[in-house]
């Protein structure tokens, strides 16, 4: 499928589906196709590689796939990239929700309290982060294994946004070959903005997964945040930060001024991250 998006010139879409395959401890081996879009300027011959993660709905609507500012990724196509965009598994009407972390009991209402393995700072964050990055290693093999002529595979980087952000981190501490660095926009998981604003489920395991993932990277990262983040707060996300630089991690955090009424969504703003985009990937050879 081709499609063209009128507000990029020569910005094309092109959709295909990629198996993949991997493990969890709830739901065992998950074996499905998942799509990917591949959007691109037409009129560059070849470009860097992009991959780009997707958010995820709140509250109510957590289950349910959230292309948070799609504008993202065709503003990363500006920006000089060939941006391969996976929908991942559980996105999908009909897919299993892999990175609802719990057992069935978990969800409410309870009888007699919170059993222990249903709290927040028990949630399995570091298996979330695995997974996308399982997925994400086998998207990029199957892309580069069709020989595209546009896609320059010798350089790439990761982004994505919150959900995404959080994945981002998961998947540059793979370390896999000729990816220069990550950016994650207000990257997180757990995050009820509507219901509890500034606390999400599990910030101690979120930082715990940030802190496993800054003792393995080898590459920068770039990590965006707005100080109005309902989904995190101010200051969660700096402690996460600490936490990964603290374990290893290289890496520049952002803390920008408040974003609108809701600064979760600070990347659908170009203008505020671009000239800090481009300093970063100028750092590291683009």
């Amino acid at each position: 499928l081709i499609l063209c998006n009128n507000s990029f010139a020569r910005v094309i879409e092109e959709r295909i589906e990629v198996p993949v395959l991997f493990q969890t401890t709830l739901h065992g081996k998950i074996e499905k196709k998942i799509t990917v879009s591949i959007f691109r300027d037409d009129s560059i011959v070849k470009a860097p590689f992009l991959l780009w993660h997707h958010g995820r709905g709140s509250g109510t609507d957590k289950y349910k796939v959230n292309w948070s500012n799609p504008t993202l990724r065709t503003d990363m196509v500006g920006q000089g990239f060939v941006v391969i965009a996976p929908i991942g598994y559980g996105y999908t009407p009909g897919e299993i929700d892999v990175e609802y972390v719990w057992p069935e009991h978990c969800k409410p209402p309870y009888t007699g309290g919170v059993p222990s393995e249903c709290l927040c700072n028990n949630a399995n964050y570091i298996e979330v982060g695995k997974n996308i990055a399982e997925q994400s290693k086998q998207v990029l093999n199957h892309v580069f294994n069709l020989n595209y002529n546009f896609i320059d595979k010798s350089k790439g980087i990761v982004a994505g946004q919150s959900r995404g952000g959080f994945g981002t981190i998961a998947v540059i501490a793979e370390n896999i070959p000729n990816i220069k660095g990550g950016i994650n926009f207000a990257g997180g998981q757990g995050g009820f903005p509507n219901e509890n604003p500034g606390k999400p489920c599990g910030p101690l395991a979120i930082q715990k997964a940030f802190k496993n993932w800054g003792a393995k990277t080898k590459v920068p990262s770039l990590w965006l945040y707005s100080v109005n983040d309902n989904y995190w707060g101010e200051k969660l996300p700096k402690e996460w930060f600490s936490a990964y630089q603290e374990a290893g991690g290289k890496g520049r955090m952002i803390s920008y001024p408040p974003y609108k009424s809701e600064g979760h969504f600070l990347g659908s703003q170009t203008n505020i991250w671009q000239s800090d985009f481009e300093k970063f990937i100028k750092e590291i050879g683009f």
